[in-house]
């Protein structure tokens, strides 16, 4: 595979909503985890705070990723990874997509959420709870499109705590960034 760049999301106002609630959250001594790390920026950025493990399913992007930054595995979510951790940082891909606005490119699992923008969290909060530690907090960036009380009502229902850390409006969509705690 010849890596090509233009696979790989590049950091926005989500990504950058999401580095600053990192930053504020993440402690010496933290392990943290960030799912879906696209360019690395979060990864390398976090790492001058905590230890970091990065993972993406985007072989491009893992590419990327380690330019930025060390410990990035390819991975499908959370499949393959043993924790703890302390915190789990995630941008996951939320944007509603119909199956006849699919690209079928590699970029895509950056950006398709599936018909409600909700299927890959969904994917997540079944089986995060296995990788964090007791008293392990989630960073989740979410969209309002993705819907902020369908979200909650995800994690609610199976026994977290969920808070809004940070929004930001942007264009035609507010950004959240959901701290999620058990």
């Amino acid at each position: 595979m010849k890596y090509d760049p233009s696979q790989v999301y590049s950091p926005e106002a989500d990504t950058v909503l999401l580095l600053e609630a990192a930053r504020a959250e993440a402690g010496p001594g933290d392990r943290v985890l960030e799912v879906g790390t696209g360019s690395g920026l979060i990864a390398r950025e976090i790492a001058k705070i905590a230890r970091v493990v990065a993972t993406d399913i985007n072989p491009h992007a893992v590419i990327a990723a380690r330019d930025a930054c060390t410990g990035v595995i390819r991975a499908d979510l959370l499949r393959g990874i043993r924790g703890p951790f302390d915190l789990v940082l995630f941008n996951p891909p939320y944007l509603p997509t119909r199956p006849e606005e699919r690209m079928d490119d590699w970029l895509e699992y950056a950006l398709d959420g599936g018909d409600n923008g909700r299927a890959v969290i969904e994917r997540f909060a079944g089986d995060v709870g296995r990788v964090l530690a007791p008293g392990g907090r989630i960073l989740l960036l979410i969209s309002s499109l993705t819907g902020l009380a369908e979200v909650r009502d995800l994690f609610s229902r199976t026994g977290y705590a969920v808070s809004i850390m940070l929004q930001q409006p942007v264009e035609d969509e507010v950004l959240y960034v959901l701290k999620i705690n058990r």
